[in-house]
């Protein structure tokens, strides 16, 4: 069974599988459509509607419809309450998820059962942790989290590294190039930079912000627009104070930020409150009120380029534009003009999503190897592929191939490419300054680290006898790490209890943290004379009681076999 790719966006996602000659394809549903907006309706407690249905009934029943929900993922806190139910998160995008994975299966008579999911680089651990979950929630085998820069980049390099001429510097694995991807979608931007070689992809620097958007282009769009329509009609209410109103105005901001990409000016009919206007909105005039969150983008993308050139990287060959929000033309003429870069438009609406099935085919070919492997005792089970012997490999590789009918340097291929990547943001542990005895972060890894991580360091306790330790685990909040707890948020907290008496102040506590490729944290602590473990997984918080999850899925069956 294929492992489908899944770019769940914060306005539209998309869900692509490997063919059988190794190229992505994006599935499509009973629309016809390559993307669906990433919009739910809640019509009752027990009937919901995803997708182009759910965003034009938002001007009718707005207060009923969720939308920018990728925003949410990892606030704990956070909850979409319809019709006397409430929705966290991860519970919101399953929906999403499902009612993609039902569309695509439609269309291509295939069921999808394992995905991988892409998330935005800069996504933090829980973040992450509640993608997985709404993928969990969906009925999904969520075979992986992958950065959505990465994806793009797989889908670029699979298709361009077997020629040559694209590799403009040679190094000790062969030629390859180092690539800037650009990726300003509906709600998040994140900017990578990715050296591409013949046999590994490998992530340098990260930055972003997973709080920017297109939708913030929108909403100054929307201002814009209340502001001339009230001028006009002074006696008519402004449409951003009633609901409905305010969602016509975001419908047509959209509508005219697409339309400005390809001329000079358009017209905009706000019509509200018995009054109407038609407001005159140019390019020019887009680009001077949204200024500021370009030049938002242009800082984080220079962060990231001086962060690559910390690791050596004195230039990029190929600046990659993905997401939909790069299509304007206010993007490329700021990284030529301020970055001094010549950017291209990559497939912006589809990349990610063929990317991530790539490597989803990758993942499960993986699997296949391996599994191969270990039943015929020449791996052991925790152990990798390359620490196989070459020739059981190669042996392995083939039996894969005939199975599935591919060529064997197809197989061997994906199996060979390698994804490096790094952190997004540092990760610590909250201790007392020995001199002030003030709580401060101790920061065990720092943003732009290469995973897998593998990091301990020593703490004392700071009294004799003391019973019990308390370990509370932080993540990076802003730009720059910070010692000030105020700074840092709380990832993960728990205590080492029954310590028994007579271990003297300054006894050794040990910290690890280890972080796999998904970039999910485990943290294991230690009082080493006492002999006492802890071990801690970051959760989301934001996540249901299993029995509400089997309540949702009981409603979503029941739905399904009432739409037959």
């Amino acid at each position: 069974m294929a492992v489908h790719g899944i770019d769940l966006g914060t306005t539209c996602s998309a869900i692509a599988r490997s063919d059988r000659d190794g190229r992505p394809e994006v599935l499509v549903g009973m629309t016809g459509e390559a993307t669906v907006p990433s919009v739910v309706l809640f019509a009752s407690d027990r009937e919901h509607l995803v997708g182009e249905g759910a965003r034009r009934q938002a001007r009718l029943d707005p207060d009923h419809v969720c939308a920018l929900v990728k925003r949410r993922m990892g606030d704990s806190e956070w909850r979409f309450v319809s019709h006397g139910r409430s929705w966290s998160a991860a519970a919101v995008s399953s929906l999403i998820l499902k009612s993609l994975c039902e569309d695509a299966s439609f269309g291509s008579g295939e069921p999808v059962v394992s995905a991988v999911i892409t998330v935005p680089a800069y996504f933090g651990d829980e973040e992450r942790r509640a993608t997985i979950l709404a993928g969990t929630y969906a009925g999904l085998d969520v075979v992986d989290v992958l950065s959505e820069p990465i994806a793009a980049a797989l889908s670029y390099g699979f298709g361009r590294l077997d020629g040559a001429p694209t590799m403009t510097k040679d190094g000790p694995d062969g030629a390859y190039e180092t690539v800037l991807v650009y990726d300003l979608g509906g709600g998040t931007f994140d900017a990578t930079v990715i050296e591409l070689a013949d046999r590994r992809i490998s992530v340098l620097s990260v930055d972003g912000d997973h709080q920017l958007g297109g939708a913030d282009w929108d909403e100054r769009i929307c201002l814009h627009l209340a502001r001339r329509f009230c001028a006009e009609n002074p006696d008519a209410e402004d449409p951003l104070d009633d609901s409905a109103g305010a969602q016509e105005l975001v419908i047509a901001a959209e509508r005219a930020k697409r339309e400005l990409s390809d001329r000079e000016s358009t017209e905009v009919v706000v019509a509200h409150d018995g009054a109407r206007s038609t407001i005159t909105l140019t390019r020019a005039e887009l680009e001077d009120m949204t200024s500021a969150l370009m030049r938002r983008t242009i800082d984080l993308t220079r962060s990231c380029l001086e962060a690559a050139g910390k690791r050596g990287v004195g230039s990029v060959g190929r600046v990659l534009m993905v997401g939909g929000s790069s299509r304007m033309p206010m993007v490329e003429k700021a990284l030529r003009s301020e970055l001094g870069l010549a950017p291209e438009l990559h497939d912006p609406d589809l990349a990610v999503a063929k990317g991530a099935a790539l490597y989803g085919a990758k993942k499960e070919l993986e699997r296949m190897v391996t599994g191969d492997l270990v039943t015929r005792g020449h791996l052991r089970a925790a152990e990798l592929l390359e620490d196989a012997p070459p020739a059981e490999l190669d042996a392995a590789c083939r039996r894969a191939a005939d199975a599935l009918g591919l060529p064997l340097a197809q197989v061997r291929r994906s199996i060979d490419i390698k994804v490096d990547t790094v952190v997004s943001r540092g990760f610590g542990v909250l201790a007392a300054n020995p001199m002030t005895g003030e709580l401060e972060a101790v920061w065990l890894v720092h943003r732009n680290d290469h995973l897998p991580i593998n990091v301990q360091r020593s703490f004392g306790t700071v009294r004799r006898d003391q019973d019990a330790i308390e370990i509370r685990i932080v993540e990076q909040q802003s730009q720059a790490e910070s010692i000030r707890v105020q700074d840092t948020k709380l990832l993960i907290a728990g205590k080492i209890e029954g310590i028994p008496p007579g271990y003297d102040e300054g006894s050794e506590i040990r910290v690890h943290f280890t972080m796999g490729f998904d970039g999910l944290l485990t943290v294991f602590a230690h009082h080493v004379d006492a002999a006492l473990p802890l071990t801690l997984t970051a959760q989301t918080g934001a996540t249901l009681s299993q029995a509400e999850v089997a309540r949702e899925r009981d409603q979503l069956q029941r739905t399904r076999r009432r739409d037959a």
